[in-house]
């Protein structure tokens, strides 16, 4: 019995069986006679999170661009379809063909957060992978890992074969173009692997040696069989030009983010100390206007959703969001598409741009302060003032919003009581401001909710040297932060400090938490990112199986001179300009955007976007 005909009945049994399916719009179907490599993309969550992810949709696109490669989508199984495939022996299959994991050439897995890391053994299990990469010997299902979490690959290498460092357009295809020549010539895997190490981008974990010091920090790396001492990212240069698909895939369930998808750009001007993406990224690219239109109609017309999102990681620092805005309107009003603006920031929040959101949709707004009080804010280079957030409050209140969101960390380095306390203080002035305008709505009450997340010291920034704040430290700043709200017009939710605590020793952890993903895997830790499934004491239990603690990790102070596991990855960034981040921040110092003013952080090596622009090479 084949897996479409053990399905049938199984499928009955589950939630939301259109998961497991396939056969969506958009979704692409080859023959196996006609290409040269199968492509198994891997995103280590369930079906609804997977599918609203951008990335995937460009590569899946890009890989099945190829005449001669075939890509299909593989998810993570709820755990009701998990206990049915593993009853009904099931293995783990391609969405488009319905083939097993097992069956594909190469297997790769977009890393988007560390608490996912327990699912990519799962599907590799669940497929009939052997885990460890030692372990499979042949050219055949090699498995590789992109996305932003292999800045530091550490943690997974014993699993994976290659890491992808930076962005993924042109070398996936370089990889796949070599592993088809290589399997030509017949050559073995190991083969493969050295000439893999050669392409930019390419990190080979087998490659590389480890040593460490007594005390358990690391002593050294050293490379062998022609790697680079280093690897460098690579990133796409020019996005008018970058393959950006026309169609996405139209699930036929709902999915997290279920709309159209438009990038605007990449990168981040800010430099707030405490953000990953906004240092890994750089430099900033800009997709023009005309292009960024084009594609968003051409994806809205191909798919029929009848929402558009434009994505970066501050979408209103986009120099060409006004111009973009009035070519949108010239079809999405009569197309009865909504716009969505992610990302925006409050210092550069023009009323133009708030009359613009109104005449399409009226939603609640949401901004990131990050911090309470204006001395906490310049340490972490948020770059905004009270009187910003006040001002801008003021106009969207002005243009009928009643709703506003805002975001908060805990924990960020140097905070006091004081800074926990103004989060209350900030969150009820906005209060207090909208019921002092004439012109708010009557009648209708504000609502303003504090989203808090507890600060991850994470690689790549100034702040990878600081220690994460203890599970019981964040308690109390979150109890002291609930003493202080003084209305019920203020709500207040926050994450789990155990679940950040695993996050941040996996993100700055090294090659020996592998055995601990391990072990936490085989005791039955699964979506760990869930608050439902989410183990605590199996997450201790194995660090401690191991010799290791999370606290060595994540609550440990960190030297500049102390080697990191991440050091080997070079994103463009220099170490040097990140001591300098650290420094200011102690000293309360903020630093100009990128647009201000060039703070030569070491991306204009990438000789790209604003790198260049402001440089007028």
């Amino acid at each position: 019995m084949n897996i479409s005909e053990k399905l049938e009945g199984v499928l009955l049994k589950v939630q939301k069986p259109g998961r497991y399916t396939g056969g969506e719009q958009g979704s692409i179907v080859k023959s196996k006679r006609d290409v040269d490599m199968r492509f198994a993309f891997c995103f280590p969550d369930v079906y609804d999170i997977g599918m609203s992810h951008l990335g995937m949709k460009i590569l899946y696109g890009l890989y099945n661009n190829e005449e001669n490669i075939w890509c299909e989508r593989v998810f993570n199984p709820w755990p009701d379809m998990q206990e049915q495939m593993l009853k009904h022996d099931i293995k783990l299959y391609g969405l488009e063909s319905r083939d097993t994991l097992d069956e594909f050439d190469m297997i790769g897995f977009t890393l988007q957060y560390e608490l996912s890391y327990t699912n990519v053994l799962n599907m590799l299990e669940l497929g009939g992978i052997e885990l460890y990469a030692k372990n499979r010997r042949t050219l055949k299902n090699i498995v590789i890992a992109g996305g932003p979490c292999v800045c530091n690959p550490e943690p997974l290498s014993d699993f994976i074969d290659i890491f992808i460092q930076g962005e993924g357009e042109e070398v996936n295809i370089e990889l796949s173009k070599l592993y088809i020549d290589c399997r030509k010539n017949g050559d073995t895997k190991q083969e493969f692997l050295k000439k893999a190490a050669q392409i930019e981008g390419i990190y080979v974990p087998s490659f590389y040696e480890v040593e460490y010091n007594e005390n358990g920090t690391i002593k050294s790396y050293t490379s062998n069989s022609g790697a680079p001492a280093r690897v460098r990212k690579r990133i796409i240069k020019d996005l008018d030009s970058a393959y950006y698909p026309k169609n996405f895939v139209v699930p036929f369930v709902e999915t997290v983010h279920d709309r159209a998808v438009q990038e605007i750009f990449r990168g981040c001007i800010r430099g707030c100390r405490f953000c990953q993406a906004g240092f890994i990224y750089r430099p900033v690219r800009e997709k023009s206007s005309e292009v960024s239109n084009r594609q968003a109609h051409e994806l809205c017309d191909n798919t029929g959703y009848d929402e558009l999102s434009l994505l970066s990681l501050s979408t209103s620092d986009y120099t060409e969001l006004e111009p973009l805005l009035n070519e949108l309107l010239g079809w999405t009003d009569s197309d009865r598409t909504s716009i969505n603006l992610p990302s925006l920031r409050i210092d550069n929040f023009p009323d133009e741009l708030a009359e613009k959101i109104n005449s399409v949709r009226k939603t609640g707004i949401t901004f990131a302060p990050e911090a309470g009080t204006q001395r906490l804010r310049d340490i972490i280079n948020k770059n905004i003032t009270e009187e910003d957030i006040m001002s801008s409050c003021k106009r969207v209140f002005e243009k009928g919003y009643t709703s506003v969101k805002l975001y908060f960390m805990l924990g960020l380095p140097l905070e006091t009581d004081d800074d926990i306390i103004g989060i209350a203080n900030l969150a009820q002035k906005i209060v207090d401001l909208y019921y002092s305008l004439p012109t708010r709505q009557k009648g209708k009450a504000i609502s303003v909710s504090i989203g808090l997340s507890t600060f991850t010291p994470k690689p790549h920034t100034p702040f990878q040297w600081h220690a994460q704040d203890t599970g019981a430290e964040i308690q109390r700043k979150q109890r002291l932060l609930l003493e202080h709200i003084r209305t019920k017009k203020i709500s207040v939710s926050w994450n789990d400090s155990d679940m950040s605590l695993m996050e941040s020793a996996i993100s700055r952890g090294d090659r020996r938490i592998g055995k601990v993903i391990y072990d936490a895997y085989k005791s039955g830790c699964h979506f760990d990112s869930w608050d439902d499934f989410f183990n605590i004491g199996k997450w201790r239990s194995s660090f401690e199986a191991n010799g290791l603690s999370p606290e060595f990790y994540a609550n440990r102070e960190r030297s500049f001179d102390e080697v990191l596991p991440w050091d080997i990855m070079d994103y463009g960034v220099s170490k040097k300009f990140l001591i300098e981040e650290m420094k200011k921040a102690e000293q309360g110092i903020t630093t100009q955007n990128c647009r201000e003013n060039c703070s030569h952080c070491g991306a204009a090596r990438f000789k790209s976007g604003i790198c260049i622009e402001s440089r007028g090479d």
